[in-house]
This record gives C-alpha cells, sequence and structure tokens, in this order.
C-alpha cells in the first residue's frame, strides 16, 4: 500500500479530531463554570474545577483555595465541590461528618437545599445561555429578512443576467400579488417547476416586468455535515443543472430526483464560478424534522437550497435578538425531545442517535466549511449537552436534581445505601447508552 496515498486521510482523521475537542472543550468549560461560579455564590466551596479527565497535565491552586487543572484526556471534565466523594458529586460521609457546622455548610452536601439545587442546574442553564448567545451574536451580525420582498443581493446563476438589482421589489410573480416577503414565498411554492418566471418589480419608483429564472433555482445554500454531498465537495453557491443527465431549473426538482433514487447513487452536473463539472454521490437514508411536528424519512444528499436572491435584510435590536437566540435554542430542544421519543417508540430509525464519532465527523465537517459554521455547531452542542445533563438518570444534573426534588418534600435526603445503588445504575444506563451510540456510528 502507498503510504503517501494515505496521508490526506489521516490529515482529515487528525482535523476531525482537533475540531471535536475544540468544540466539546468549550462546551464542558461553560457547562463546569456554570456549577463552579454558581456554587461559590451560593456559598459552596470548590476544591478542584477540571478541564479534562485522567491524569493532570498542568495546575494551578488559586487564593480560594480551588485547583484550576487541565488533564490528559480532553473528553470531559468536572467540579469537584467540599464533600464529594468523586467527580460525579457522590456524597464523601466520613469528610463530611468530620467537619464543624460552619464548614460543613460550605460542603456540596451540606450546603442550604437551594444552593445545592441552584448549583447542580446552573451547569445545563449555562450551555443554554452559551447557545442563545451565540445565535443571538449570528443574529445581529447577520441581520434577520424584512418583511417586504425587497431584493438584497441576486445569486449568480449560470447564463443568466442579472434582471433583478438590489432593493427592487417584487411587486407580482406570474399575474400574483406578493405584498410581503411571506407572499413571495407562498406564491413560489405554488409554481409548477419551469425555466422561467415573470417578475413585475417597483424600481425607484418604476413599474418594470421582467423574465427570470424559477423562483427557487437548484442554487446550493448550505451543505449539511455529514452528507454525501459534503464528501463529494459540493460547496455554498454551486448550481446543479442536471441530475443523470436531465436538466433542471428548481431545487423541488433536484429534491425529487434523490428521492427517485431510492438510495442509488446519482450523478450531478454542477456549476461553479463559470465552469461545469460532474460528481457522484450516494444519498443517505434520513428522518426529518416537520414543522407541524413528527418526522418524515426521505433520501437526502445534504443540500438545501433558497430564493434566486437573497431578502433585504435588518439588524434586530439587542432584545429582539436575544428572543431570537431563544427560540432557536428552544426549537433545538423540541426537535431533539421530539426525536428521541420517536425513536423509543419506534416510529424513527434508532440510528439518528448519534455517538462520540458520529458527532466529532460532525464537527469536523462544520470546522472545514467556515468559522461560522463551527461555531454554530458549538451553540447546537452546548443546547444537546445541557438537554442531556437534565435526564432524570442518577450520575446526571437531571439525576441530583430529582434527588433534591425527593429531600424537598420528605425532608431528608436518600440514604447513602440507596444513592450507591441509584449512582451505579446510572452509570450503567449511560455507559449502556454510549456503547449503543458508538455502534450506531460505527454500523449505521
Amino acid at each position: 500500500m502507498d503510504i503517501v496515498s494515505l496521508v490526506p486521510q489521516f490529515g482529515g482523521v487528525v482535523w476531525t479530531v482537533i475540531a471535536f475537542v475544540i468544540a466539546l472543550s468549550i462546551v464542558v468549560a461553560v457547562h463546569e463554570y456554570g456549577h463552579y461560579i454558581v456554587g461559590r455564590w451560593s456559598g459552596i466551596h470548590a476544591e478542584v474545577f477540571s478541564l479534562g479527565m485522567g491524569p493532570v497535565v498542568a495546575s494551578r491552586v488559586d487564593r480560594r483555595g480551588t485547583r484550576w487543572q487541565l488533564a490528559a484526556l480532553p473528553f470531559g471534565g468536572y467540579v469537584r465541590f467540599l464533600g464529594d466523594a468523586d467527580a460525579a458529586s457522590s456524597r464523601a460521609s466520613v469528610t463530611v461528618h468530620q467537619l464543624n457546622e460552619q464548614e460543613r455548610g460550605r460542603t456540596m452536601h451540606g450546603a442550604p437545599l437551594w444552593a445545592r439545587s441552584a448549583t447542580v442546574a446552573a451547569g445545563p442553564l449555562f450551555n443554554f445561555a452559551l447557545s442563545i448567545i451565540v445565535f443571538c451574536g449570528f443574529f445581529m451580525v447577520k441581520g434577520v429578512a424584512t418583511e417586504l420582498p425587497v431584493v438584497g443581493e441576486m445569486k449568480n446563476l449560470p447564463g443568466a443576467a442579472q434582471m433583478m438589482e438590489k432593493g427592487d421589489r417584487i411587486l407580482a410573480v406570474d399575474g400574483r400579488e406578493t405584498d410581503t416577503l411571506a407572499d413571495f414565498i407562498s406564491v413560489a411554492n405554488t409554481l409548477p417547476p419551469a425555466p422561467s418566471a415573470e417578475y413585475r418589480i417597483d424600481r425607484n419608483g418604476s413599474e418594470l416586468t421582467l423574465t427570470g429564472p424559477y423562483p427557487f433555482p437548484p442554487v446550493v445554500d448550505a451543505v449539511q455535515a455529514p452528507s454525501g454531498a459534503n464528501d463529494a465537495g459540493i460547496e455554498e453557491g454551486d448550481v446543479i443543472l442536471a441530475v443523470e443527465g436531465v436538466q433542471i431549473a428548481s431545487f423541488r426538482e433536484l429534491r425529487d430526483a434523490v428521492g427517485r433514487s431510492d438510495g442509488a447513487p446519482v450523478t450531478l452536473s454542477v456549476w461553479r464560478a463559470g465552469e461545469t463539472f460532474d460528481v457522484t454521490l450516494t444519498p443517505r437514508r434520513m428522518d426529518i424534522p416537520l414543522a407541524s411536528g413528527g418526522f418524515e424519512t426521505r433520501w437526502l444528499i445534504g443540500l438545501s437550497g433558497g430564493l434566486l436572491f437573497e431578502p433585504e435584510t435588518r439588524t434586530p435590536g439587542p432584545i429582539e435578538a436575544v428572543w431570537l437566540g431563544i427560540q432557536q435554542t428552544y426549537t433545538i430542544i423540541t426537535t431533539s425531545l421530539s426525536g428521541l421519543w420517536h425513536m423509543i417508540t419506534g416510529a424513527i430509525s434508532s440510528c439518528n442517535l448519534q455517538g462520540p464519532l458520529g458527532i466529532a465527523e460532525i464537527s469536523g465537517a462544520a470546522a472545514s466549511q467556515g468559522a461560522g459554521n463551527f461555531i454554530w455547531f458549538i451553540a447546537m452542542l452546548s443546547t444537546a449537552v445541557g438537554l442531556m445533563n437534565l435526564f432524570p438518570v442518577p450520575i446526571l444534573d437531571g439525576g441530583h436534581l430529582v434527588f433534591h426534588a425527593y429531600e424537598a418534600v420528605t425532608g431528608k435526603p436518600p440514604s447513602d445505601r440507596v444513592l450507591r445503588i441509584l449512582m451505579t445504575a446510572g452509570l450503567a444506563m449511560l455507559l449502556s447508552l454510549m456503547v449503543f451510540a458508538v455502534s450506531n456510528d460505527i454500523l449505521c
């Protein structure tokens, strides 16, 4: 075997690992800092803040007596509070009982219930906060579309004159009025695929009638990672001219042709910056969340399209941007929970559950598409980590919150014996889920 031929593959693996470690480290650091800072505010002393697991590579002790350390295995982290027996915050009963009343109040298990609950919940909440901040920043930098169908920028299409200009307002498409951008999209969705469409526009107070491309041309707006399209090297801005030698004029025709392939490889003719070339890729069977709820199973190549122009945008105010960030985070949470429920009930394939290998592949592909895509992925991963930690499984934050709820109702925490049994069961469940997810990464 030619060793040199393996270098690009090895480089790709290294890049994927680096991207995964960076993304996971950021998310874990934010999560654990949430535990640490709220614990500190609540009077609970943190003995160790560790980024990574295993042997310690570097460490320092701050003026509060907390040891901040970097461990050799960059796949997790923890905060060990005073009175914790381990990184999972199991109770070290002997140590706690040896402390006086004042010192006991600085431990994770001797502090008031509200302080312990706030400290535990802070990790996932900080993850959600990171996601909201990132999404908020994206909306403020990139803007949001205005309500009117006004052209912000025309997309580059082969052989098509720039028939519309920045600032043009589209009044009608094929004789149907479009008062708002939502009207334009609604009308465009009802038009049958065709090489062209007629547009009536307002340009600087003058009405013009122009003939231009179909409202939803086969232009690539985004490439999903991982996907057949990403593997084939298709990029944002590429135009799909034909599928299996049959010319297409709309993104809908591309989607339908891929759907009819039933998973067989398809050959696309692609136009990029004046050059045309062919690529062959294999669709993947995927379960897609629907806006109305539920999922739809389709054959996909990982491409998404849009309008023939970028709509005019405006910069949202801080409050609106934060609200949009909250909505984006909420959508990820509800979609994830819906997907999990549909997997449990067997409505969709359990292959949708990805493990560390699958997440690493996505992180590497996102990083290769640019800093913006990678940062967006980190925000999505942060939401997923926060949500997972809220599941009511012993050893996770959600499990600890359940113990605290039990204590609030009964007036006393579960016994040490019960806690040990539940924590062991929780660890077994988590390890089993991890093995299942990794098997999905390999076999699906």
